[in-house]
């Protein structure tokens, strides 16, 4: 595509140079750069893309897009008021703007995104749709799945993925969209048709800073995306109302919005609720009518999920029958309460659980179902938010018979130093601390104990259980790595509870 065109969809404020040029890829990394490129000097948080350009140039970059004074030199430029905005709206032009050409369904809030997700998927497909999903877990169509460096990809990989799966046969897409990826405006170049807010609590206040900023981050996409337009007039919110943050959304929100929750007053709500260890069974009222179903997740936070599912089905105007089937035929979602399969006895669930609100919500369920004890593994991850570390703490050893804790993703952080941050919440509760070698005949008393690496921890959380025990591995779910210093290492929170038990079997 020529330059000329690609600037016809930004408001450009100067353009130096001859813009009547082909431009052959979009780049924001000087790294990969290839010749007829169009790079974007972005302003990061750890480096300034302007100290790239000459670099990009050198690589074969044909023009370059700025948002300050700087003036490039050697070839055309383009000066925007915000080069993340441009980069995000010229993506889509690039690729032949995908999203405008099958409905699109964007999820928002801190937990339930993947396991709705997969939902909503199940559910498109019930309904003849066939969908491709962008999530934490990965991107994918059928059989066709691509890695997931970022829940929400940079706009550039992000509207190259759509293409990709749009030419692939995706009739629908469903995609988490992350609060960093809306303050960077990675998604202004998607035509959103119906946008879910699932909740907000406490989380990534290492970016964001303040809770306020983290749910206007999020509000944009209500206030702003959802906005209709000549290509799609008709949109529509689904808002958790018994969330705290509901309101306001629902309030700020520039089209129709439809309410979901347990709450009298929601437009999608779950009567007659029973939870069990086999699920949850409820009729869901909705403005098309009543659905009676039964779902193999487990627990309050999980029907909250389907609730989000239901609605966003309504909100498309999909069948009952396809919903009430896309409901109860979804595949596993990984990591999010994963069983995985033991000959000892054991209830172990691998749950992605990383905030104060999700382990609570896990461990409340489980307590509320448990017949034994509940063990669980769990740490924090490092150079993140250190105000939820003691909270996490707090909560584990409340619900929990026995808390190890461990390492989850240490990145620069020295593990003892997070481990001692989680402690901090934890010590004022009275509790037992255990020394390792006390458990090695097990444990009677409620408490907890500390255990730097993640291998070993889980390998004593096996070995203490007894049969009918619930051994919980919180927080990397579905990632198979771990972080240390500036490498990932392959580690599956999955195949380590499966190799302790072999071991310990022997």
């Amino acid at each position: 595509m020529r330059l000329s065109e690609l600037i016809k969809s930004v408001t450009p404020l100067e353009i130096g140079g001859n813009a009547d040029l082909e431009i052959d890829g979009l780049y924001y990394d000087s790294r990969r750069v290839k010749g007829g490129g169009l790079f974007f000097a972005l302003k990061g948080v750890a480096s300034d893309g302007y100290s790239f350009v000459d670099q990009a140039i050198k690589a074969g970059a044909v023009a370059v897009v700025v948002d300050g004074p700087m003036v490039p030199q050697g070839v055309p430029w383009v000066r925007v008021a915000d080069a993340r905005l441009a980069m995000s709206l010229m993506a889509a032009a690039f690729y032949g703007s995908p999203t405008t050409l099958l409905p699109l369904v964007g999820i928002t809030g801190t937990n339930g995104k993947t396991t709705t997700t997969y939902l909503i998927e199940s559910i498109l497909e019930q309904s003849g749709i066939p969908a491709a999903v962008l999530g934490t877990v990965n991107y994918r169509f059928r059989e066709k799945a691509f890695p997931a460096p970022n829940t929400t990809p940079e706009s550039v990989d992000l509207q190259r993925t759509l293409r990709e799966l749009t030419d692939l046969g995706a009739k629908g897409v469903v995609m988490e969209v992350s609060s960093h990826a809306l303050q960077q405006r990675r998604v202004d170049g998607c035509c959103f048709d119906v946008g879910v807010f699932t909740n907000l609590t406490r989380d990534h206040l290492d970016y964001h800073l303040d809770m306020e900023s983290y749910f206007q981050s999020k509000m944009r996409l209500f206030s702003e995306l959802l906005a209709a337009d000549r290509i799609k007039p008709k949109r529509c919110a689904v808002v958790n109302i018994d969330d705290p943050y509901g309101p306001r959304m629902v309030q700020g929100a520039v089209c129709p919005v439809l309410t979901y929750g347990i709450s009298g007053d929601a437009d999608v709500r779950a009567e007659a609720v029973d939870f069990s260890v086999s699920g949850v069974s409820c009729s869901l009222v909705t403005p098309q009518g009543r659905i009676d179903l039964h779902s193999g997740l487990l627990g309050r936070f999980n029907l909250y999920n389907i609730l989000a599912a239901a609605a966003t089905g309504i909100a498309m105007g999909l069948p009952l029958d396809a919903i009430r089937a896309g409901l109860e035929r979804h595949p596993q979602v990984p990591g999010r309460v994963e069983r995985v399969a033991n000959d000892r006895g054991l209830t172990i669930l691998v749950d992605y659980a990383h905030t104060g609100d999700a382990l609570e919500n896990v461990l409340r369920t489980l307590t509320e179902l448990k017949k034994e004890r509940i063990i669980t593994v769990f740490g924090c991850g490092g150079d993140r938010d250190r105000g939820k570390r003691p909270v996490m703490g707090e909560i584990s050893v409340r619900y929990s018979d026995l808390s190890i804790i461990t390492s989850d993703n240490p990145r620069s952080e020295e593990p003892g130093k997070i481990i001692a941050d989680v402690r901090g919440g934890i010590v004022h509760l009275g509790v037992r601390e255990y020394d390792r070698a006390e458990l090695a005949g097990g444990f009677g008393e409620k408490g907890y104990v500390a255990i730097e690496s993640r291998r070993e921890a889980i390998r004593l959380a096996v070995t203490v259980a007894r049969q009918g025990d619930i051994v919980l591995l919180a927080g990397k779910g579905h990632e198979d790595y771990q972080i240390i210093g500036s490498e990932k290492h392959h580690f599956d929170d999955r195949e380590e509870a499966v190799q302790a038990c072999r071991e310990i079997a022997v």
